[in-house]
């Protein structure tokens, strides 16, 4: 798998037979091959991991196969007229004349997906869904916003309830092996920036995390390696 950082929460993925993009906000896509499949990812609806214009700019691309999977917090009246929905059963093979075929998806479910693509769906603690993948070249994790989401500002009984929520979500990957995690390191969240991150790697096993909702600030990765250097050789860096 070919792995392209865009932008905030924003990732393509390359396999042989698709592409897969992810919470595009913004930013410069690099260049694609039209006639390769694409399936676009959507979290949720915060505006930081959803920008409507991604679909016409993977049609001004000139892309050929489009598919949505949107998150069902997503309201209709953020929906581009381009998207045509389809049901659950239809998802795997629905192709819409004139339009991009798009599939609503709610969080604890498995969903068959177009181009040999399954897909689980985990609760968020804040919005939406986060997206467990697997295909032939093996499986790929994407939180969205699902994290531990503790600030000091906080009462610890809640940091408390936002962990068990954390904890209570990510169980459903237990067993599951990832080869690919895209995971929150979030600066804002001051002393507990990595808090959701290390409970992540300390609990499901992965071979390759890239870090992402570090908000234009690539120096928390750093620092992250610095306090926690044995995780230096599975960690990427932009």
């Amino acid at each position: 798998m070919k792995i392209t950082y865009i932008h905030h929460s924003g990732f393509l993925v390359e396999t042989q037979e698709v592409y897969y993009l992810f919470d595009y906000a913004k930013g410069e896509l690099p260049r694609l091959n039209t006639a390769k499949p694409i399936l676009v990812f959507v979290s949720h609806g915060h505006t930081d991991h959803y920008n409507p214009e991604v679909f016409s700019l993977l049609t001004s691309l000139k892309m050929e196969h489009i598919t949505a999977v949107l998150s069902n917090d997503i309201p209709g009246k953020r929906l581009p007229s381009c998207l045509k929905l389809t049901t659950r059963e239809e998802s795997g093979q629905i192709r819409c004349q004139g339009f991009i075929p798009a599939v609503k998806v709610y969080h604890s479910q498995d969903y068959a997906l177009p181009f040999h693509t399954q897909l689980k769906t985990l609760l968020s603690t804040d919005r939406g869904v986060a997206f467990f993948l697997t295909c032939a070249e093996g499986t790929i994790y994407h939180a969205g916003d699902l994290n531990d989401w503790s600030i000091e500002e906080t009462p610890e009984q809640e940091r408390r309830q936002m962990t068990g929520s954390y904890l209570a979500s990510i169980r459903a990957l237990k067993g599951k092996a990832i080869d690919i995690a895209f995971l929150p390191l979030d600066p804002k969240l001051g002393k507990y920036y990595a808090k959701g991150f290390l409970t992540f790697l300390k609990t499901i096993p992965v071979k390759h995390v890239y870090p992402m909702h570090y908000w234009e600030q690539p120096e928390i990765i750093t620092q992250f390696l610095q306090e926690y250097p044995e995780y230096a050789d599975i960690i990427a860096t932009p």
